[in-house]
């Protein structure tokens, strides 16, 4: 309890302090004092975190769905925003030096010249009228002009690093809303049969249905799966972000899910999170085959089998591998849904030929790809460990922010191919 208390201590500090750095570079430097601007500005900064924070424990506090969905859309985006954000105003402070001493230049080319005087040589044949008096435009002194400068360069760099958040945030948002692509890997075994050559399973993880992604989204995947017209469909988890009452009716639309040979789901760290029971119970009513910890021998000639997630350890479940994978003819191969690729080294140990895994989004926002490489053996891909080999998709959907940046959302067609062909 006590860990917990300080990493949140350390967590709220730095989100503090991130958002005066914003609020400083955005609001006070570009504005000024006692302005409109200036204080519609500082409410915005102080609003927004508000809004992330209700966002992100709206769900589990139980607040009413609705509420839920009112707050997710800025609240989400706008976490998003401040990542890229910070990232653009961090690379507009080395600009800054730059900018003014460039502007500093031009003022110093601009400045008017000193009147010079001219002696008198000789006194005029005739009286010239006196000129019109002429009064010099005031000129900045030198504080001014240098307030002046620091307020153009602030706006120039505070405009550009807000101009680049919003339109990476825009686009990963459109990657997300249109839906995933459908990619093709060709995987091949060398157990599996001649039979089974060109076998094609439909790999959907991390949809995570919430107050933001809902039916339509499950829609758009399913037209996507049935158009591929695979033999098979694998779930793998993070199917959801809530409860099945708020969220049967956005999960109904995989009742429509066709394959000669069925679909199965498994369990996602996030279904632990929603209540997993529950959620296996309604996706079975949905025409769905929960594998927990469990395993079903497939007509083409290999076994799929399927575990837990590791969260579920927690509740007393978790993953099973020596229920799911004991005692079976190790002549034939061994296909493994597993959410989190974490798992892939006992699925060596259990003699797997291939695992389907999701979890990692593939970093979902760059530079997150990094930070998912630390926790994660494969953050997306086809990748070798021993005799296994491990296939992880990016995820067709998005938690949090519903953004994408570097790591679009798919569905992945894993094509098997025996080596006897």
């Amino acid at each position: 309890m006590v860990v917990f208390l300080l990493v949140l201590v350390v967590v709220l500090a730095l989100l503090g302090a991130v958002h005066w750095y914003v609020w400083r570079r955005l609001v006070r430097d570009v504005t000024t004092a006692g302005s409109l601007a200036r204080r519609l500005g500082t409410g915005v900064v102080v609003a927004l975190p508000l809004l992330s924070l209700a966002a992100l424990v709206s769900s589990r506090a139980g607040a009413p769905f609705r509420l839920q969905q009112a707050v997710a859309w800025p609240g989400f985006l706008w976490l998003a925003v401040l990542l890229y954000l910070v990232l653009a105003l961090v690379v507009g402070e080395a600009v800054r030096p730059l900018l003014r001493a460039w502007t500093g230049r031009r003022a110093a080319v601009a400045a008017p010249a000193e009147p010079v005087s001219v002696p008198v040589t000789a006194a005029p044949a005739e009286p010239v009228a006196e000129p019109a008096e002429h009064v010099p435009a005031p000129v900045a002194g030198p504080r001014e002009s240098e307030l002046s400068r620091r307020l153009f360069v602030s706006r120039v760099v505070g405009g550009s690093a807000a101009a680049v958040a919003v339109g990476t945030v825009g686009y990963g948002t459109y990657g997300v809303l249109r839906g995933p692509r459908v990619k093709r890997v060709t995987v091949p075994l060398a157990k599996i049969p001649r039979a089974a050559h060109g076998y094609r399973i439909a790999v959907v993880s991390d949809i995570h249905l919430g107050p933001i992604l809902g039916r339509a989204h499950t829609q758009r995947i399913v037209d996507s799966i049935n158009a591929a017209q695979p033999d098979l469909i694998a779930v793998v988890g993070d199917l959801v972000d809530g409860t099945v009452e708020n969220l049967g009716p956005a999960a109904e639309p995989l009742a429509r899910l066709r394959a000669r040979h069925g679909s199965f789901f498994v369990t996602g760290n996030h279904e632990y999170f929603s209540g997993a029971d529950a959620w296996v119970d309604h996706v079975r009513e949905l025409g769905l085959r929960p594998l927990r910890n469990a395993r079903v021998e497939i007509p083409a000639g290999f076994d799929l089998a399927g575990v837990d997630d590791v969260a579920g350890e927690n509740e007393g479940q978790g993953p099973d591998f020596a229920r799911a994978l004991g005692d079976r003819d190790r002549a034939r191969a061994a296909v493994l849904l597993a959410h989190q690729p974490i798992v892939v080294h006992d699925a060596v140990r259990h003699g797997v030929d291939l695992q389907l895994s999701g979890h990692t989004h593939g970093g979902q926002l760059w530079p997150g790809n990094y930070l998912a490489e630390l926790a994660n053996p494969t953050v997306a891909g086809l990748e070798r460990y021993g005799d296994t080999q491990l296939y992880v998709s990016r995820g067709a959907g998005a938690w949090g922010p519903p953004v994408r940046v570097g790591a679009p959302s798919d569905i992945t067609i894993v094509e098997l191919a025996s080596k006897q062909a």
